[in-house]
């Protein structure tokens, strides 16, 4: 089984990326959505995020409250990294469970989301890297109409590597600045070549 790890920078079009290689009967998991499965109500990494941040990350609900860790973590890296420490080893069991049952279905092809895929130093597990990237003026554009103000997606930036670093260490690199179909058209010919 040939496993593709995705990467690349936040509002860059890693989640189009994987709805259109879903479209395509493609495996694809989504470390995204692992990583919110980890912090549910009644799961060890939230009960650990709450003895380490404070009781106060936990809402009356049960929840997680996202937006003030968020704002916790991404103005302190101390506390970013005691929050990856608690979350990252998790999450990497999960996919990684999920790329051997889907290699016992005798799958061909499977895809990992991992936005911080080379900051993890994950890229060793995998056959080729796609980076999904565009220019820094639609990233921003994109970003801000998520309601984000101009200091969270600095702050969030800054927690990664940046965009030129993840392309050049990038076995393929898929630009959306264009429309939906030249971002399948070129997601369609990494796959065809592999």
């Amino acid at each position: 089984m040939k496993v593709f790890g995705l990467t690349g920078g936040m509002g860059m079009g890693k989640s189009t990326a994987a709805a259109l290689l879903q479209a395509r009967g493609v495996a694809v998991v989504d470390t995204d959505d692992l990583a919110r499965q980890i912090v549910m109500p009644g799961q060890p990494a939230l009960a650990e995020i709450g003895e380490s941040f404070g009781a106060g990350l936990v809402g009356e609900d049960g929840q997680l409250r996202r937006g003030e860790l968020a704002r916790l973590v991404f103005t302190d890296e101390v506390a970013r990294k005691r929050l990856e420490a608690i979350t990252h080893p998790r999450i990497r069991e999960l996919w990684r469970e999920q790329v051997a049952a889907w290699r016992n279905e005798g799958r061909n092809l499977a895809v990992v989301i991992i936005p911080l895929l080379f900051e993890t130093q994950a890229e060793a597990e995998f056959d080729a890297v796609i980076c999904i990237a565009c220019t820094t003026a639609t990233q921003w554009r994109r970003l801000r109409e998520r309601g984000w103000s101009d200091t969270e997606i600095a702050n969030r930036l800054a927690a990664q590597c940046p965009v030129e670093e993840k392309m050049a260490r990038s076995q393929h690199v898929i630009w959306t600045e264009g429309g939906l179909e030249v971002h399948r058209q070129q997601l369609d010919r990494v796959l065809a070549g592999n």
